[in-house]
């Protein structure tokens, strides 16, 4: 909000402590009470239920250094959405509503929590409704709806992968009971990468004679991302139809691969009639690493990226580098950004299929922020355990030119490969 002139109180000539000022030196403003702004973009957003702390914010700026959009050149953070809003930018239909990838770092520092994991879905949720969306993400919308998964691919292939497993792998449709339901999810059924994570754990597991079985072509996406990009009704449509299939077999407890899967069916599906226990397959593997014969010595560098959904979200950032510890001929190298701290890969709340339209909001993707901080660590592998991460990190490799300089590896990946296979 500008100032007017008439708001501008100067002296011709002040005296300060025995020291003459001239106007521009003595110069003040009339003080602008919050009435002088104009609310109605705060107001529209905090009337929305669940956008309501939107209002609380007071400006500390702790948010802005922490915000991984921000941090590559993006111009964001709550804050910042917080004094446009005030100035009349209206969030329904402006880009920054699709800025955000819901890490979670922001609500991290917030001495007022401000919980962007809650305004931002409710906003989206009504953009959604009016059909403001972008399309790369209206498209994946669309694939989910009609093929159960967000590439679009046939619902009859989402078992493919077994063929190169090199072990059976148990169908609960066969099966019937179990000790560990795993739930694969989309990226690790249907992307290249993610076959070679699903088929190094069926090893694993196979090795541990650990009790599992997979939902086959009867699983469907969690749901979990396009709830956060504000499809709300897509999610309790999926969340409805993989909690009848659960209820279909008996087990004891639900694996996943995927952190956003374990954020959908621990935290959002028990709103759905859903009750399991969840687990994310590095907390199951982490005490049975004693148990496997790790024959081959890696001898590599290895520094770990935690994910958000795993690490901020549930807590889990041990886990892992237990696991990456216990492996044979590994020299761990933590980033500077690590654990509660740690960067965004750009994948979250929508993130992974807008990387179109983020490219006109920011300097680098923040796949690329992250892998130049994994190389200047010296590190030879970057290890994951996000199947968002292997496709983005990947992909950041080349586009930053350092094919030749790090590997970017599932630690299942990583598991198979001390183990001999």
């Amino acid at each position: 909000m500008p100032v007017h002139k008439n708001q501008i109180i100067e002296k011709e000539k002040a005296v300060v402590d025995g020291i003459e000022l001239g106007p521009d030196w003595n110069r003040m403003f009339e003080q602008r009470v919050v009435f002088d702004y104009d609310t109605t973009g705060l107001d529209k957003v905090t009337d929305v239920e669940g956008a309501e702390s939107m209002g609380w914010c007071y400006q500390c700026t702790q948010c802005i250094p922490v915000c991984p959009i921000n941090q590559a050149g993006g111009e964001y953070g709550p804050r910042k959405i917080f004094r446009q809003l005030q100035q009349g930018m209206d969030l329904f239909t402006h880009d920054d509503l699709w800025k955000c990838t819901t890490c979670m770092n922001c609500l991290r520092v917030c001495p007022k929590s401000v919980d962007m994991i809650k305004i931002m879905p409710a906003i989206r949720e009504e953009a959604v409704m009016e059909a403001n969306v972008p399309d790369e993400l209206q498209e994946v919308f669309e694939n989910t709806f009609e093929y159960g998964n967000p590439m679009g691919e046939s619902p009859r292939k989402r078992a493919d992968w077994v063929k190169g497993a090199g072990v059976e792998v148990p169908i609960m449709k066969d099966k019937k009971e179990t000790d560990y339901l795993w739930f694969v999810e989309c990226y690790p059924a249907y992307h290249t990468r993610g076959h070679d994570t699903s088929q190094a754990m069926a090893r694993i597991l196979t090795t541990l004679n650990v009790d599992f079985g997979i939902l086959g072509t009867e699983e469907k996406c969690s749901c979990d991302s396009q709830r956060l990009a504000g499809e709300v009704g897509l999610f309790e449509e999926f969340a409805e139809y993989n909690i009848k299939t659960f209820n279909k077999y008996k087990f004891n407890k639900i694996m996943t691969t995927d952190p956003h899967a374990l954020n959908a069916l621990k935290k959002e599906y028990p709103k759905h009639g859903g009750d399991f226990e969840v687990l994310h397959y590095t907390t199951m593997l982490a005490p049975m690493m004693d148990q496997l014969d790790l024959k081959k010595d890696l001898n590599i560098k290895v520094t770990f990226h935690d994910p958000c959904y795993l690490g901020r979200h549930n807590g889990e950032y041990m886990a892992p580098r237990n696991i990456i510890e216990a492996l044979p001929g590994v020299e761990m190298i933590e980033m500077g950004r690590c654990k509660e701290q740690s960067y965004c890969c750009g994948g979250g709340g929508g993130g992974m299929w807008l990387d179109g339209f983020m490219s006109d909001h920011v300097n680098e993707r923040l796949s690329e922020n992250r892998v130049r901080e994994a190389v200047e660590t010296g590190a030879d592998v970057l290890a994951v355990c996000c199947p968002y991460e292997i496709s983005r990190f990947e992909d950041a490799v080349k586009s930053t030119g350092n094919e030749g300089k790090l590997l970017v590896k599932d630690i299942a990946e990583l598991i198979d490969e001390a183990m001999g296979n």
